[in-house]
């Protein structure tokens, strides 16, 4: 790693908008603010310059898992989604037995404390077994608050978020108890009414996990949750955006409605992720992949994603027709704002970490940098 270098000649995007033929200094792991004029350059024109993307829910990738695997299991996954430009990730696990969960979260804890993750979401098993999706039904629970906080125990300070089905007995309670210890509650796997989510908001939720997906639809007489969660400006929106789990018309009516400073882009990825299709675990389940879309062997309920970041980045661009500056957001600014990090990554500022993606003028990677380290170098596959 140099001590300093230029990264010029790029569409750079910033908070404030985008520097045609901009330039980012970096100066060992940080972005720095000028750089002597005989500092090397690297010559990026006809590149766009974007923050490294935020993944607030990811199980795995690479052939391996965050949720039943050994720590270089993770790492495997880590290091397959930094090479799709994800430089900050959330482990996420699935439903388990308390005794193997708090186990993971153990494992999982200390990586965040090396710097490998930037946290762990639980999802599962506090969730409905009538909208449970790739979860173990036999393996579901109420949210006792006493149970939540034994998880929250186990990930010594590095829990992030938690999943739950709000209406559920415990529900508002351990939404209560997230909020007081500084965990995001996420409202999903839910088949709670409009009215129901409205009271758990109130109570402190302040995440829709994968909106649209494993939750009633919005209907005109009984809006659900989903028109709860839209409408609620404290509210951030996770979607997946890989064409199998939301339809455009879905994905641009939550854009629409929740605006984009209120959407965040995840994976939802598992082990297959920048792998292959095959069979593979989530958690006890099987799953077929075939074609990039990853379905239970028993049931055919779709089991998480092989979405990269950079996939639905490039389909934000292209497919969907959103502006840049708002995928940058969906993928970098807001996940990094909700995770209480937006003072070292999200964005390409002066002093924040070195965390950036380069792409093409069709918005395919070429390079990834992390804290002033090329992952992928640009123009190298």
């Amino acid at each position: 790693m140099a001590d300093r270098m230029v990264l010029a000649g790029a569409r750079v995007v910033l908070p404030g908008g985008i520097a045609e033929n901009g330039r980012v200094i970096v100066d060992g792991a940080r972005i720095a603010g000028h750089a002597p004029e005989d500092t090397p350059a690297t010559d990026l024109s006809g590149h766009w310059l974007v923050p490294g993307f935020v993944d607030l829910h990811n199980h795995g990738g690479g052939g391996a898992s965050f949720t039943s695997g050994s720590a270089d299991d993770v790492l495997t996954g880590v290091r397959t989604h930094r090479r799709h430009g994800t430089t900050t990730l959330v482990a996420s696990t699935v439903t388990g037995d308390m005794d193997f969960l708090t186990h993971q979260a153990g494992l999982l804890s200390e990586l965040v404390e090396q710097g490998e993750l930037a946290g762990i979401h639980f999802e599962g098993p506090f969730i409905s077994p009538c909208r449970k999706g790739a979860h173990s039904e036999p393996l579901l629970r109420d949210p006792d608050p006493a149970e939540v906080r034994k998880l929250l125990d186990a990930a010594r300070g590095t829990a992030k978020m938690v999943t739950l089905a709000t209406e559920l007995p415990g529900g508002i309670e351990s939404v209560r108890l997230l909020a007081e210890h500084g965990v995001i509650a996420a409202v999903g796997h839910t088949d709670a009414t409009y009215e129901q989510t409205v009271e758990a908001i109130e109570a402190g939720a302040t995440v829709a996990t994968h909106l649209f997906n494993a939750m009633p639809g919005l209907g005109h007489r009984e809006p659900g949750p989903v028109a709860a969660l839209l409408e609620d400006e404290r509210v951030t929106v996770e979607l997946i955006n890989d064409g199998t789990h939301l339809h455009p018309a879905a994905l641009e009516l939550a854009f629409h409605r929740a605006g984009p400073d209120r959407v965040a882009f995840i994976t939802d990825a598992m082990d297959a992720a920048g792998f292959g299709d095959g069979v593979y675990r989530l958690g006890p389940l099987e799953v077929a992949v075939r074609d990039g879309v990853a379905r239970l062997v028993d049931g055919g309920s779709i089991a998480g994603s092989t979405l990269t970041l950079d996939t639905a980045f490039r389909r934000a661009a292209t497919v969907d027709g959103l502006p840049v500056e708002d995928v940058v957001r969906a993928v970098s600014a807001n996940p990094a704002r909700l995770l209480g990090l937006y003072d070292r990554v999200g964005s390409l500022e002066p002093g924040k970490d070195a965390d950036l993606v380069v792409l093409d003028a069709d918005f395919v990677l070429k390079g990834v940098m992390r804290k002033g380290a090329w992952v992928v170098e640009p123009g190298v596959s």
